[in-house]
């Protein structure tokens, strides 16, 4: 097995979560370095592990193993994958929704404000749709809607505004182009959080992240056999939301539903009513860890 190049997030919690099975069968949504995916493994015996990552560079971190497979595609796909490897149910899910160091530390992928890169955060580099091409041909309302919703910006329609009028004298093509773009726009306190929230509400939109969580959570419902446990961890509230309310309520809306006699209709049930959080050593050791959620279900 080779290193890791991602700290994996409440490893500890989220493996527990599980209740692994020697001879079950687990699927890793969000490969990435391989952190979760190595504790699942060292606990089977029999059992099997499949895992997903849409990014190409996540296969330097596999290994060889006749009970493991490592799927190259984006996890809204994992009904086809699974069907196609003849598996019906399985016994555990995760899912870790946060952008891996990997990334925000290659300067290339352009993800990061804090390197000079041409304008990209594609997860999968063999899409076609890039920041550079969201910044430079949405049209005002269009990046409002990004900013507004993805990045949950009050100011959306001014940066959209201020955005559009940077490009009309040159095209906006790489991350310190678009930061001194915004440069008036930046409050001195909160720099960070707000270069934060623009380059989120981008890479959003440029990997359709939001729709593809819905509809990875809907088919990972369905695959998980009773009993199966799903542990999902989100890094913001957009995500945390979406979980929050399919876990509780079987509907991204959070809407509670119910049969003739009053029972509560949902496929699932939370494990944890009160989200998981990383204790203070945890955020010590890995400073990214701190804003992650952890929330745990079980197939009804």
């Amino acid at each position: 097995m080779t290193g890791v190049y991602h700290i994996p997030a409440l490893l500890n919690e989220t493996i527990d979560a599980l209740n692994i099975k020697s001879d079950g069968i687990y699927v890793d949504a969000t490969f990435g370095g391989g952190g979760h995916s190595r504790a699942i493994f060292e606990r089977l015996t029999s059992g099997k592990l499949i895992a997903f990552d849409q990014d190409i560079d996540a296969a330097t971190n596999a290994w060889e193993a006749d009970n493991f497979i490592l799927v190259h595609a984006n996890f809204s796909f994992i009904r086809n994958f699974t069907e196609y490897l003849g598996i019906d149910k399985v016994d555990g899910i995760i899912a870790d929704l946060g952008l891996s160091t990997h990334h925000l530390d290659m300067p290339e992928r352009g993800f990061s404000f804090r390197f000079d890169a041409v304008l990209d955060m594609r997860m999968n580099t063999e899409k076609q749709l890039d920041a550079k091409f969201v910044l430079n041909n949405y049209d005002e309302q269009q990046l409002a809607d990004v900013f507004y919703y993805y990045g949950e910006l009050r100011n959306a329609r001014k940066i959209a505004s201020t955005v559009v009028n940077c490009r009309k004298n040159k095209a906006i093509e790489t991350t310190f182009e678009f930061v001194e773009c915004l440069k008036n726009l930046i409050p001195k306190k909160n720099e960070n959080k707000f270069l934060a929230q623009v380059f989120q509400a981008v890479r959003i939109e440029v990997n359709d992240e939001i729709n593809t969580l819905k509809t990875f959570i809907e088919q990972a419902t369905d695959l998980l056999t009773k009993g199966g446990r799903f542990a999902i961890i989100s890094y913001h509230s957009l995500e945390d939301k979406l979980v929050k309310n399919f876990f509780k309520n079987g509907n991204f809306e959070g809407k509670r539903l119910t049969d003739m006699y009053g029972n509560q209709i949902r496929p699932l049930k939370p494990i944890n009513n009160k989200v998981i959080v990383p204790s203070d050593e945890e955020i010590r050791q890995n400073n990214r860890a701190r804003s992650a959620k952890l929330r745990i279900a079980e197939k009804l």
